[in-house]
């Protein structure tokens, strides 16, 4: 059999990198939507030589993994980068198959006209859909350690094998950042709705206020139904089936192939209707041998397959506390939500606002906000006498919020005493709950209680999550500056 010849890869190898040659730039398809704010917070992790580490850059698939790498390059060479030390390889590129990251080195020198080796000038190296490499961990470490002017960066979907493989082989090498679905936030900016929310930042304290209540309830119920996903959001024609998109792009091949070639399943009809059970259940507990009697798959394998559907970052599992904010011995029952509420409406069609299950997709909106939060205390509360939706347990900001579709605790603060007496108990200061249409702060049993439009608390949530960490970084840079 004939070996693809070098001279075929190296002009592939050229062909991914057109910023080599006049005009120097990232091509238009690739910038024609601004980057994902996340960027503000990745940049300097790839940026940054006075630590020795590899980014690796984790989500889902269709988040725009491979746009905010080609932004971060467009960056580069507009911050005065040399083109030729700019070198991106998509490596699951047919014409690349049976290479090495040694290999894809030298290759890239060859083509670029340019030496690594013994030069202390900066050069950047990006290997997209890494997880297509065998060993790829343990191969970049000894790149990471061999060429210290060189920052190298690796993304890719498939969680389970970078996220594992990273942490077991990195040895300190490697920098974990996990890129989420859209956050309300983001979605707003991408369709030219920031105007409907005006923030500001006082005191170190963010103030958010509605302009147009009506009109972001009508976007935060767009973004419910497909503005998890960039092409999604811009896309009227997606947006008019989102089940070809998000379902075949998406979550069939996360579940068709990602998983199986990971773990080696071969009943993959198991794993897509549990899966398809947990979507149309988003947010609503439930316990292993529930899903056990409705299946009649094994507790054992209903564990596993959760911890795969998880580590490919199509849900999070939300465990329980008492009425004490303490732990079980034995987790029993759980919630398990989607990362991304229009994975559900992709499956089972969109929901109108005023059904009754359009509280379980405001849910798991909610907690989506979250997704990307560094610490992951966050758990919910049950007990006889009442629930709490979403608490954070980190003991350095904790607190509680209670997600409702409804104004109906906002006329009667009564209906919230069972939350008000967790956060007593148990030292939380404040309460967040969510409403439908309306504001208010009241102190009851000396907790602080606000109430929140969804919407508008959803919208904070991403926008704090960003810029609050873009602040403590500039804030860093400038006291070692």
């Amino acid at each position: 059999m004939q070996e693809i010849p070098k001279q075929q890869i190296l002009a592939r190898i050229a062909l991914e990198n057109p910023w080599w040659k006049e005009p120097h730039q990232v091509p238009g398809h690739f910038t024609r939507w601004p980057p994902r704010p996340y960027i503000q917070l990745f940049y300097p992790l790839l940026t940054g030589f006075e630590v020795r580490r590899a980014p690796i850059l984790m989500g889902p698939r269709r988040v725009g993994k491979t746009y905010l790498l080609h932004h971060c390059i467009a960056r580069l060479l507009a911050e005065g980068t040399p083109p030729g030390r700019i070198c991106y390889i998509s490596v699951d590129t047919p014409t690349f198959v049976n290479q090495s990251l040694d290999s894809f080195l030298a290759l890239y020198q060859e083509a670029a006209e340019v030496t690594l080796t013994g030069d202390a000038e900066p050069a950047f190296v990006f290997f997209d859909e890494i997880q297509y490499l065998r060993d790829w961990e343990r191969h970049l470490k000894s790149l990471v350690d061999a060429y210290p002017h060189v920052r190298f960066c690796v993304s890719g979907s498939a969680a389970a094998a970078l996220k594992l493989k990273s942490q077991e082989s990195g040895a300190g090498r490697f920098t974990d950042f996990l890129l989420p679905p859209l956050t309300f936030y983001e979605y707003l900016e991408l369709v030219s709705g920031a105007h409907l929310v005006d923030s500001y930042l006082e005191d170190d304290a963010a103030t958010y206020t509605e302009i147009d209540l009506p009109e972001l309830n009508r976007r935060f119920h767009d973004y419910v139904s497909f503005g998890g996903y960039p092409e999604a959001a811009v896309s009227k024609e997606i947006q008019a089936a989102p089940a070809r998109f998000i379902k075949s792009d998406i979550i069939e091949k996360v579940l068709l192939r990602d998983i199986p070639q990971l773990y080696g399943i071969t009943n993959v009809q198991e794993l897509n209707a549990l899966f398809t059970s947990l979507a149309f259940n988003t947010a609503q507990e439930c316990s292993l041998e529930q899903l056990s009697q409705r299946s009649g798959v094994t507790n054992p394998t209903i564990k596993k397959y959760i911890e795969y559907l998880e580590a490919a970052f199509l849900v999070r599992v939300l465990y329980r506390v008492d009425r004490s904010a303490k732990h079980f011995k034995r987790q029993r029952t759980f919630k398990i939500l989607l990362t991304n509420p229009s994975l559900r409406t992709a499956l089972f069609g969109s929901v109108e606002a005023s059904a009754k299950e359009y509280g379980w997709l405001v849910e798991t909106a909610i907690f989506a906000q979250w997704f990307h939060y560094e610490n992951q205390a966050l758990h919910y509360a049950r007990w006889k006498q009442g629930e709490v939706d979403l608490i954070n347990l980190d003991p350095s900001r904790r607190w509680a919020v209670e997600v409702k579709w409804s104004d109906r605790a906002w006329k009667n603060p009564d209906l919230l005493a069972a939350q008000v007496d967790f956060c007593s108990r148990n030292g939380f200061d404040s309460l967040t709950v969510t409403s439908r249409t309306k504001t208010k702060n009241l102190r009851i049993r000396g907790v602080n209680v606000s109430f929140w439009p969804a919407a508008l608390y959803a919208y904070a949530v991403g926008h704090s999550i960003i810029n609050y960490r873009v602040l403590a970084l500039e804030t860093d840079a400038a006291r070692s500056g």
